[in-house]
């Protein structure tokens, strides 16, 4: 299941900043490990399981969204918008310079920090008593997220030896796959079974196995060329710029856009923004380098990106209220209601990337977002009588087909426009990208389609919105398709395809966007 931000191979754990190249690396094996050997075999469950901790949460906080709302004395939709959106505002803004700190520290070093903030997050997550506590606390394991994500990829790229890595990524995508398709199923049974804590305790156990197993297991290694100064001034201004922005854009139609706060808050948001790309221009090792978006291939398949990834992080930030208290499902059957997307994407995604490197991306990145559309469009279609063969799985088909088509193109031509050096840092922009657009979507998407902060306790009010955001998405994902038929470019000469790396390569996650109920691509993954 996609999660919003990001498919199974969507999974947020594309987005590091050497992947594509090989590191250079200090660690006793000088990434030299073999692939199905012991120690092989127990660094790949390290990163698979550490990985896949960030993905599963990702995508069962957002069938769990109605019974925090529940607990919570009837929270509104903005409180439920920020339980999501805290938790990807400080991924999304801090994602680059984890990587980078990760390249200059040792990646073991800052993947097991990860680890440990996460679990600790989510220990607090779980004995939340309100909902202000609750938020705070998935900030906070964002910050965790971002410090173990880049690590994940980085790890296997820099220990196996180079004939080897391939297979290693690409077992890593399948395995973190099927951990991101239990995710909606297991978080479901915890929600109906015992409480919605337990979707964050349940990080406890997994943490502990993955700090046990990477100590004993996992070489260090960081890279040698990273000496300059760190961008810690750019990754502050475009953390708290997305964070400006999206209070601002939440609060806004609950206090009123004329409100000096949503006015200050949008204000000061776009500024610290508009100061980031200023500071990056100067910056003498910057978190986002702009000359990648010299390239117009590199510039077109962001903006098809952020707008595909806009309309399915609002949608799936939606779909399991409206299944849940419209359709009258249950958590579980909520969690289960939209697993053909994750095997529509483990059959499928390796096949699309190997298409699109035989024949060029132009024709899947125009059709794939049109399908997508098409199976969004169907989602209106979901309504209180929530019959699952008619209403939902039909939308869910055609919305998984299109994701299958769109997502490896769209990261082989992320790749491919940049030059091979810079191909890690292109993939981890193209799925800081998706992040951005779903984080974006979640608090825009609600208000557009006239939605109120208590409309989710009115299924027949929350409905009548859902349809309308059904349509805004689709017709979004629509004009992504018209532009890249517009902009997208074949190259002169396909490159012979390699499905086992190119599907490691898919990193848009639908964790990314953000993620609630399914497990997205994230772009350049997939992300992602």
């Amino acid at each position: 299941m996609p999660d919003r931000d990001r498919s199974v191979e969507n999974s947020v754990e594309n987005s590091v900043r050497n992947q594509a190249a090989a590191p250079a690396v200090t660690s006793p094996d000088g990434g030299e490990l073999r692939y199905g050997t012991a120690r092989g075999r127990w660094v790949l469950l390290a990163t698979v399981l550490g990985s896949s901790m960030a993905a599963i949460d990702s995508t069962v906080v957002g069938i769990a969204l109605p019974a925090i709302g529940h607990d919570f004395n009837n929270a509104g939709l903005p409180t439920l918008q920020w339980v999501v959106t805290a938790y990807a505002l400080t991924l999304a803004g801090l994602l680059l310079f984890s990587g980078a700190l990760g390249d200059r520290y040792g990646r073991k070093r800052v993947f097991q920090a990860g680890v440990i903030w996460f679990a600790l997050a989510s220990l607090i997550c779980g004995i939340a008593p309100s909902a202000p506590v609750l938020i705070g606390a998935r900030a906070v394991q964002g910050i965790g997220a971002a410090l173990l994500t880049p690590g994940s990829l980085a790890i296997l790229q820099a220990s196996f030896r180079e004939q080897d890595r391939s297979r290693a990524i690409g077992a890593w995508t399948g395995f973190a796959g099927i951990g991101t398709a239990i995710g909606p199923f297991l978080g479901g049974w915890l929600i109906a079974v015992v409480s919605w804590r337990l979707i964050f305790f349940i990080n406890l156990p997994l943490a502990a196995l993955v700090l046990a197993v990477s100590l004993r297991h996992v070489p260090e290694s960081h890279d040698p060329a990273e000496t300059g100064r760190l961008d810690f001034a750019g990754s502050v201004l475009v953390t708290l710029g997305l964070i400006g922005l999206t209070y601002g854009l939440i609060t806004g139609p609950s206090g009123g856009w004329s409100s000096p706060v949503a006015l200050i808050m949008l204000l000061v948001g776009v500024g610290l923004l508009i100061a980031f790309v200023l500071w990056e221009r100067r910056a003498a090792m910057p978190l986002l380098p702009l000359g990648l978006f010299s390239s117009a291939q590199f510039s077109s398949a962001n903006v098809v990106t952020f707008a595909v990834y806009a309309a399915l992080g609002g949608t799936l930030f939606l779909l399991p209220i409206q299944l849940e208290q419209v359709s009258h499902y249950s958590a579980l059957e909520a969690g289960i209601s939209l697993l053909p997307v994750t095997f529509i994407m483990l059959l499928l995604s390796a096949r699309s990337g190997a298409l699109a490197a035989r024949i060029g991306p132009r024709l899947q990145m125009t059709v794939g977002p049109v399908v997508i559309g098409i199976g969004l469009f169907l989602f209106a279609r979901v309504g209180s009588s929530g019959d699952y063969v008619t209403d939902v799985l039909p939308a869910v088909l055609v919305f998984g087909f299109g994701l299958a088509i769109n997502v490896a193109p769209l990261t082989s031509t992320v790749l491919a426009a940049a030059p091979a050096e810079r191909a890690g840092i292109a993939s981890a922009v193209n799925n800081d990208v998706a992040r951005a657009a779903g984080l974006l979507a979640v608090a825009i998407l609600p208000a557009a389609a006239g939605l109120s902060a208590t409309s989710y306790l009115n299924p027949h009010e929350f409905s009548a919105g859902f349809h309308r955001a059904s349509f805004i998405s689709a017709g979004l994902c629509i004009l992504a398709g018209v532009l890249a038929a517009i902009t997208i470019r074949n190259p002169g000469r396909a490159p012979k395809a390699e499905p086992a790396e190119a599907a490691g390569q898919f990193h848009c996650g639908l964790d990314g966007p953000p993620q609630p109920s399914v497990a997205a691509p994230a772009p350049g993954t997939t992300g992602q």
